[in-house]
């Protein structure tokens, strides 16, 4: 069982930034791949990025290649998203979540899951 707490989110401007942090519990915390989600009012739950258990491989979606970028510390049990540049498109519910072996990028695909923090962004 892996228990998730996401932190950071908040009301910001457009251009910029905010790093979310996802502390997990349990000290099986490596062995999971990790993905961050978003979703705004009315629409589905997207991927936005993910990690695998080692830290040596991220994957993000299109829409924020090159301006987000996900971490992991194995030591602290946390898992970071950095979010740089942001845009009222942006503006949604972010959420952690942590699964076994390999990475994906399907949120049902995810077996635990954070409460989620909201991002804000006004232009």
């Amino acid at each position: 069982q892996v228990q998730l707490v996401e932190s950071g989110g908040g009301l910001v401007q457009a251009g910029d930034s905010l790093r979310l942090s996802c502390a997990a519990s349990g000290r099986t915390f490596r062995i999971f791949v990790m993905g961050w989600f978003r979703q705004a009012p009315g629409k589905e739950r997207e991927f936005a990025a993910a990690i695998s258990s080692s830290g040596s491989s991220a994957y993000y979606a299109d829409s924020v290649k090159g301006r987000f970028t996900i971490s992991r510390d194995n030591a602290k049990n946390t898992v970071y998203l950095q979010m740089n540049s942001l845009q009222p498109d942006d503006t949604a519910v972010y959420y952690c979540a942590a699964r076994r072996l390999i990475v994906t990028t399907k949120p049902n695909e995810y077996e635990y899951w954070g409460q989620g923090t909201q991002v804000t962004v006004s232009s």
